[in-house]
């Protein structure tokens, strides 16, 4: 199972990270303890909305971003782990990129003149 304290926890370290700038620093700009912040970034806590707002303002990037960041993140964890949809059929029943006819004749196995492949 994905968390997504520890989706959120690695964007925001690589965040940091792509600025160059230490835990110190920026535990200090957000006014929130090293520990602490280096518990969110690990995923081991979670961060309530007024902290990552804090968290955000000292990284210099609007939340939208960090969220949209998780967001994708969260979406590419789930294919590949999860079903997308509840109810989503047994693995043995999904349809695999193999068992696609690749053209109309291996669908009917016929040949008929109306269908054309795309």
């Amino acid at each position: 199972m994905v968390l997504l304290r520890q989706l959120l926890g690695d964007v925001l370290r690589q965040l940091r990270l792509r600025q160059g700038r230490t835990l110190r620093e920026v535990s200090a700009a957000a006014r929130v303890s090293l520990g602490y912040l280096s518990e969110v970034e690990r995923g081991q806590k979670e961060a309530s909305s007024e902290l990552l707002a804090s968290i955000c303002k000292a990284l210099g990037v609007p939340l939208s971003h960090v969220l949209r960041e998780v967001s994708d993140a969260l979406a590419l964890a789930e294919l590949q782990h999860e079903p997308v949809m509840a109810g989503a059929p047994p693995e043995h029943e999904r349809i695999t990129s193999e068992s696609i006819p690749a053209t109309p004749e291996e669908i009917t196995g016929e040949f008929r003149a109306d269908m054309v492949a795309a």
